[in-house]
């Protein structure tokens, strides 16, 4: 029996009971109750468990014993530099490359070795790869035609998609007339058609421009909370990652260092690596007391998050946002008040300013001989009064909680 077969027979026997008048309308039987569970399963969430990839003529683990565990429904952003192994992640995952070790499975079922047209995923790659001889909806119709749907239902059902997409207006142009945006949105549509258990997402934004990019990325995620497809979404880009994941999985040399929802990482960062690599940091000198769960920065406590240094001397890194900056009066910085700065540069960008300040020679003997730069960034409301390039101020951390490694 088919999904759609399971789904429909769900649905007569829960139609049958409330037509018959039961006290629960939503009774159905331990039947149905099972075809119900197994077709969760079947477009279920997706498992990576211990997962090795090393590359023909290597002995560098392009995949380091990864994991990861995506629940159905779910979209998970892969986030990392060049050579991290969020690609090889993805390709593995679809069967695109052979593993040395682990296993993949999909609803509950191991695909490790099950070829890449056997495993009912679906991928879109940064590059369209559409058909230019084909209009949108034949090449939307491409992936059911060889499915052996017939041409009536392939249609209707391409048709669906590329309402889904917002193009159903452009149905019969050729793809190479379209503009980049709109050759995703046909190869996502695509990629939908086949009603697939994973949606894989590789780089699709990067070849956009920056204003295309922002509108292509809210739709695809609004596409995927309608269809309600589990979606792995491979980027370098943060701000993309911040702005449609469900969880973000940060990755580091093979491995995940971190995978949280969005909020929880940037804001509770558990290493080193991602409390530098997500957004901006300052990386100011503090001290910690052993037992104590704060630093003091500038004369200031700041709480530390779970993971951080524990002991003596600790760089903290505060976010721009969680630093204040006030202009220095010339009468000398109070005990405790922050530390002395000069601005170096302020950056307009709409409704808030970035200022970057250089701390005064001798302020900070731990750094004594360097130039120490902090970043503050402020609603353009909340910026002092007079302040310029050269101005004198006084640099503070905000008691918000941070990520404190063992200084450098």
């Amino acid at each position: 029996m088919s999904l759609a077969d399971q789904k429909a027979t769900v649905a007569k026997a829960a139609e049958s009971f409330k037509n018959e008048n039961h006290a629960d309308g939503n009774l159905v039987t331990e039947a149905a109750k099972a075809v119900l569970k197994e077709s969760q399963e079947r477009g279920g969430g997706v498992q990576m468990q211990d997962v090795v990839k090393i590359y023909p003529g290597s002995s560098v683990r392009a995949l380091d014993d990864f994991n990861l565990d995506i629940k159905p429904g779910e979209m998970v952003v892969l986030l990392g530099g060049s050579g991290c192994g969020k690609s090889t992640a993805l390709r593995s995952l679809a069967g695109l490359e052979d593993i040395q070790g682990g296993r993949i499975l999909v609803g509950g079922q191991d695909v490790t070795g099950v070829p890449v047209n056997k495993r009912d995923m679906a991928m879109v790659f940064q590059a369209y790869s559409l058909f230019p001889h084909m209009t949108a909806l034949q090449n939307v119709e491409f992936g059911l035609e060889i499915r052996g749907m017939g041409a009536a239902e392939r249609r209707k059902l391409a048709m669906e998609k590329l309402e889904l997409v917002g193009l159903s207006d452009q149905a019969k142009k050729y793809t190479q007339q379209m503009s980049g945006g709109q050759q995703q949105r046909v190869a996502l549509a695509r990629a939908l058609a086949v009603n697939p258990r994973v949606l894989l997402l590789d780089e699709p934004l990067s070849a956009l421009d920056a204003k295309v990019r922002v509108q292509l990325r809210d739709e695809i995620r609004r596409i995927q909370l309608e269809a309600g497809t589990t979606t792995v979404f491979v980027t370098h880009d943060q701000e993309e990652a911040l702005a449609v994941a469900d969880r973000i999985g940060v990755m580091n040399h093979g491995r995940i260092e971190q995978i949280a929802a969005p909020q929880d990482l940037y804001q509770r960062p558990a290493t080193e690596y991602v409390a530098s690599f997500i957004g901006l940091a300052n990386r100011l000198p503090g001290t910690v007391e052993a037992g104590s769960n704060e630093a003091m920065v500038f004369g200031q406590r700041v709480p530390l998050v779970d993971g951080s240094a524990t002991a003596g001397e600790v760089d903290v890194l505060a976010r721009p946002e969680n630093m204040t900056i006030r202009l220095n009066d010339q009468s000398g910085v109070l005990a405790g008040s922050g530390a002395q700065a000069r601005v170096a540069a302020i950056h307009f960008l709409g409704s808030l300013v970035r200022i970057d300040s250089v701390i005064s020679a001798g302020e900070l003997t731990r750094h004594s001989g360097t130039q120490l730069e902090v970043t503050v960034q402020l609603p353009v409301q909340e910026v002092p009064a007079g302040l310029t390039i050269g101005a004198s101020v006084i640099v503070a951390p905000r008691p918000v909680p941070a990520f404190a490694a063992s200084a450098r």
